[in-house]
């Protein structure tokens, strides 16, 4: 079996991150998972939702909206706003990226805040859902940082950093971060979220008119691991990229849309 891009099975596409893209935010980043690309930003208000307030919860909270830009898809999307509502895809992605970004944020340390992490699909190529994990965690270490080295925080709320990936099965195979067409002729389509101790934070997985055996969701999940293990190596490169001064974010992000 060959894949479409002729990458081995365990191959991740090729990952990059420019940070400080979006120089409004706290902290923002371009990700690209191949062809796929989103910009993540992290916000950060002293303010916390008024459900927090009511019920008088101690500490800060996380969140995310998510958006495929029109120009994202081969036929143009249109924009939630243009429908009147969100598409059912689109919050439950957002839901997800809250989830996983929660998940490894000590909200109490966060003090009365919110962290809101907007993450706009400029292309789509498969997993967008993934990047927009992985690059929001970047995204929100950045913007984490500088409140820190502001004096603004007592001690640092993200506990470790997370990433997601995509497994599944194609043409029988298990292999690891679907592209389109694998994502779209898929038999069995997995998206991990893990942390960077390799804990799972979320497995969502279904069998697209197919069933598999215990012996491929091993496969995939193993698969997952070994992806999410090189994606933290990256994020942490990243995000120390963004703390050195003097950088040209904007030349890096014209030099990523030429190649």
């Amino acid at each position: 079996m060959t894949r479409p891009d002729e990458r081995q099975n365990d191959q991740l596409r090729p990952i990059s991150f420019i940070p400080d893209v979006a120089p409004h935010s706290n902290g923002s980043v371009l990700v690209s998972f191949g062809n796929t690309r989103v910009i993540c930003t992290a916000t950060i208000e002293d303010d916390v939702p008024r459900w927090m307030k009511q019920q008088r919860v101690a500490g800060g909270w996380v969140t995310a909206e998510y958006s495929m830009l029109p120009y994202s898809t081969l036929d143009r999307k249109s924009r939630d706003i243009s429908r009147g509502k969100l598409d059912g895809r689109s919050s439950e992605i957002q839901r997800l990226i809250g989830r996983a970004l929660r998940a490894v944020v000590d909200l109490k340390k966060l003090g009365q805040r919110t962290v809101w992490i907007d993450c706009d699909v400029l292309q789509a190529d498969g997993g967008t859902r993934t990047a927009s994990v992985t690059g929001g965690c970047v995204a929100m270490a950045i913007a984490l940082n500088r409140l820190m080295g502001a004096g603004k925080l007592k001690e640092f709320p993200l506990t470790q950093l997370v990433a997601a990936i995509s497994a599944g099965v194609y043409q029988d195979v298990p292999v690891l971060d679907l592209n389109y067409p694998e994502d779209k002729n898929a038999s069995v389509d997995f998206n991990v979220v893990m942390t960077e101790r390799l804990e799972f934070v979320e497995v969502q997985g279904s069998g697209e008119e197919a069933v598999f055996t215990s012996e491929q969701m091993d496969a995939m999940l193993a698969l997952a691991k070994k992806g999410v293990g090189e994606l933290i190596t990256l994020q942490k490169a990243a995000i120390l990229e963004a703390d050195r001064p003097g950088g040209d974010a904007f030349a890096s992000l014209a030099a990523a849309f030429k190649k």
